[in-house]
């Protein structure tokens, strides 16, 4: 079985991996950790973790797991949101130029931070825009949080339709997935760490799957750790 820590952003991607995520990952031999918030301080000693707006320690604690866990069955991943991402990102800069397809922006921004890793174990994944772009999958999950929802839902629904697929919703200030939704629940903004993840079970991980190519080819490839572990164990030393 392949072992696999992930480092989410916030506490809403943490509980999202947590309850979908692990036992589906347990089902093809992948054994998923407790994921952990990432890095964005080091002061004293301590590590402050959540957020993912600083780059330099979030290197720092992903290279520190690297260090501490070094066999070729243990893989590392990560959950962070290209909406306001940190500004000495690797490649962030010359990403500028690709801002008009987010598709092929993100993963140049994986494969500079993989290289700047460089570890083979390191399985990069950034969120088009941003982790409530899932919850644009089925808008009407949101009727099991907020009563007399149907024009909300509605609004949210016509934005959906208006994109090829939720991860295309823009990383604008006042247009990101998040921000579109609490313009339509207020609420949501406390609401989130809760209502985020749960609402993500209701539409359910199939259905984001089929809506957001990005974060499924994401999940694909860690469905593949297992088999790979597998396979290289079995191959003659």
């Amino acid at each position: 079985m392949a072992r696999l820590y992930l480092f989410a952003e916030g506490s809403t991607e943490q509980t999202f991996a947590s309850n979908l995520l692990i036992p589906h990952l347990s089902r093809f031999g992948v054994y998923l950790h407790p994921p952990v918030l990432i890095a964005h301080a080091r002061k004293k000693g301590v590590v402050h973790r959540g957020g993912g707006r600083n780059y330099p320690p979030m290197k720092n604690d992903i290279l520190r797991f690297l260090a501490q866990e070094k066999t070729n069955d243990v893989f590392f991943t990560t959950m962070i949101d290209l909406y306001a991402i940190a500004p000495d990102f690797p490649g962030l800069k010359e990403s500028v130029k690709m801002r008009n397809v987010p598709e092929s922006r993100v993963k140049f921004l994986e494969e500079s931070w993989a290289r700047d890793i460089s570890d083979s174990r390191f399985i990069p994944y950034i969120q088009l825009h941003e982790y409530e772009a899932y919850l644009f999958s089925d808008p009407k999950a949101f009727h099991s949080f907020y009563d007399n929802s149907q024009k909300q839902i509605a609004v949210l629904q016509a934005i959906a339709d208006k994109h090829s697929t939720p991860e295309q919703i823009n990383d604008g200030p006042e247009t990101a997935p998040s921000k579109r939704i609490t313009k339509q629940f207020p609420d949501f903004d406390s609401d989130k760490p809760v209502a985020g993840p749960l609402t993500a079970e209701i539409i359910g991980l199939q259905t984001i799957r089929n809506k957001c190519p990005h974060f499924h080819a994401w999940v694909s490839r860690l469905e593949t750790l297992g088999e790979q572990t597998a396979h290289e164990k079995g191959s003659p030393g």
